[in-house]
Order: C-alpha cells, then structure tokens, then sequence
C-alpha cells in the first residue's frame, strides 16, 4: 500500500504563486516516484522559516491534527532540516507513528531504490552519512533525557556522541577510500580510450529529460527507460558513429539534475559525475513540453558550474517534439541559438541525423 504523505512548504513573500507552485509539484513527483500518495499539502507565507519548528508552532499544530485525521504516515518538508528542526517535529509526530523527513531524505531514499551497481549504493551511503551526521545532536539529547539529565549521565550523552562521530567519520573514510579505486580504475579507462582517440559527448539535463532515451536512439544501448524522477544512477556508456568524420566516439548517460540539492550530495557522486567533468563535448537535454523549462535549464547550468564545467562547449538538445510544446520550435530556437539548439525526438527517433553532424562538427 502506498504511504499516505503531507507536503509542507514555506512561501518567501517575493516568490510567485507559479513558482511555488512548481515547487511543490517537484516535490510530490519525487514522492510519487518514492511510491508515496500525497494527500494534502501545506504553505506557510513566511520570509525566514521557524527556528525551532521551520513552519510555525500554529501552523505545525494544524499540521499534526490533519496528518492523524488523514492517517498520514509521513510529512515531508521542502528543504533541508536543520538538526534541532527534525528533533522538535519527531518529538511532536513520533508519538502517532508519523515520519519526518526534509527533501534530502527523499531523494536519498529514492537514489536507495534505484542504485545497482556497487558504486552507486557507495555513493548512497556516503550522501546519507553526510546528511544523517550533524543529526546526532538529537541522539545525545535523547540519550541526557532517558537517564535523567544529570551531571554524570549528560557526560555519558556526550560520549555516546563522540563515539557516534568516530564511527561516522571512519565509516565515511573507508566509503571514500572505496570509491577512491573505483574512479581509480576509471581514469585508467578514459586514459585508454583517449590513447585509442575517441572522444566523449556527455548527456546531461534534468532528471526526466530524456537523456537514457536519447542514448538508446543514437547508440542502440538498450538502457531501460523508465518515466519518473532519477531513474539513472550510473554512468552508461554507449558507441556512436558519426558519418561526418568516418569514426566512432563515446556517450555517457549519468544521473539526472535537480534544484536545491547540497555540494555535498553532488560531490558524494563524483565518481559518477567524473564521465561529465572529463567530456570532451556536453549535450544539454531538456524536456521542451515541460512548463518549468526555464528554470530547469538554469539549474543544470548552476551544477555544471559546480562540477567546473561552466566553460566546456555545450550542445542544446530540445527533446520531445512529437508531443505538443508551450513555445514555438522557432522562438525557442531564436532565444538559445548560441548552444546550436537541435530539435528532435528520441522515442521516434526523430532529426538525430541533424544532432550527429553537429556533434561532429564539435568534437
């Protein structure tokens, strides 16, 4: 059975009602692709969240008297929680069995779901020792009120803190050292395929894009495809031969984009990413049926940035056109001309001839 789940979420006053609309959207496909049912959602116009609560203590009030009423099995925040934050709403929800969780929490249970290879859930485990961390602040205070709060048992919770963070650190250490060799042998392959002169063309773009389709129809991979939020965790390779200059070069598939995730969840999928980084060429997918398609294309430009390659030559690939599009091919053609923009369809397979010879042109 689905879980039952309440979305909750701060307006800023200078935000507008589509874009916190969108934002809530994006949320909910995250928890539909999580396999969860939202049945409310709820908004609190407010310029700072709350210190202790994020949304305020009326409001979280209202919140706990639906989610019992509704049988909600989790209430989810729009950000990221600080530790005293997911402290003060557990010791409120808990009691009726209701999870707390921040978006991070979401997305790292969805990368959970779909990791397969060994480095991939490395990676998983390694965002989720970085998020979960700062968060032993509430086992300690958990710890001081199960023994009283004395002076000698408030030491014992300290300790009990210490040792949490030892075994963090340690375990992050050796999640890295792991993942260390993986990229190690890696770079071993890219330096490989160079010496045997291919280049590599990097798809990228938000996640949903497109981009695994857009692989299978200029390589043939095979890479299952599926409609919903982050549905590619590794890196896919795929050989594409290029009429135009009489040789063959390598795409990569990788992890989708989203707005709002942390430096320190992207850069716990470097190893991942590390295909990107080192692409001789970047080919940007976008969705041209999707409403947020602006924003969208700004938020794979700010990760890129992230990642150091702001400056590498980019390709705009405007996917789907077989489906009805908010924006004239020719406007949208207009606006993004200096990124050579290519329209075409990956699941009919539509004017990949076109992006070929560009990308050969480019590489």
């Amino acid at each position: 059975m689905n879980p039952r789940v309440i979305l909750v979420d701060i307006v800023p006053f200078q935000i507008t009602p589509e874009e916190s609309l969108a934002r809530l959207n994006e949320l909910e496909n995250l928890v539909v692709t999580y396999g969860g049912f939202v049945v409310v959602r709820k908004l609190q116009k407010r310029q700072m969240p709350d210190y202790r609560y994020y949304v305020g203590k009326g409001k979280v009030d209202e919140i706990e008297k639906e989610a019992r009423d509704l049988g909600a099995e989790y209430v989810i925040v729009n950000n990221i929680l600080k530790p005293h934050q997911i402290y003060n709403l557990e010791s409120r929800f808990e009691k009726h069995g209701i999870k707390i969780w921040d978006r991070i929490d979401l997305i790292l249970k969805i990368f959970e779901k779909h990791a397969v290879t060994r480095e991939a859930k490395l990676q998983i485990e390694l965002a989720q020792l970085r998020h979960f961390g700062p968060r032993i602040f509430k086992m300690g205070v958990g710890l001081n009120q199960q023994t009283g709060g004395g002076a000698i048992t408030r030491g014992k919770g300290e300790t009990n803190i210490e040792i949490m963070k030892r075994h963090i650190a340690r375990k992050e250490n050796q999640i890295k050292k792991d993942l260390k060799k993986i990229e190690g042998n890696q770079a071993c392959q890219r330096a490989k395929r160079a010496d045997d002169g291919f280049k590599t063309v990097a798809i990228v773009g938000y996640t949903n894009a497109g981009k695994s389709a857009l692989l299978n129809a200029l390589t043939r991979k095979g890479v299952k495809v599926k409609d919903e939020l982050f549905a590619t965790l590794d890196t896919r390779l795929g050989k594409l031969y290029l009429p135009e200059k009489g040789k063959s070069v390598l795409l990569s598939d990788t992890i989708g984009f989203i707005r709002d995730l942390p430096p320190s969840l992207i850069h716990a999928f470097h190893s991942t990413l590390a295909e990107t980084i080192h692409a001789d060429l970047i080919v940007m997918v976008i969705d041209m049926n999707d409403m947020e398609m602006e924003w969208k294309i700004k938020t794979v430009h700010q990760v890129l940035g992230e990642l150091g390659c702001g400056g590498k030559k980019i390709l705009y690939v405007f996917n789907k056109i077989d489906l009805p599009c908010p924006m004239p091919k020719e406007d949208l053609a207009e606006f993004y001309k200096a990124y050579s923009p290519t329209f075409v369809s990956a699941e009919q397979k539509t004017n990949l001839e076109e992006l070929k010879n560009k990308i050969a042109r480019c590489v």
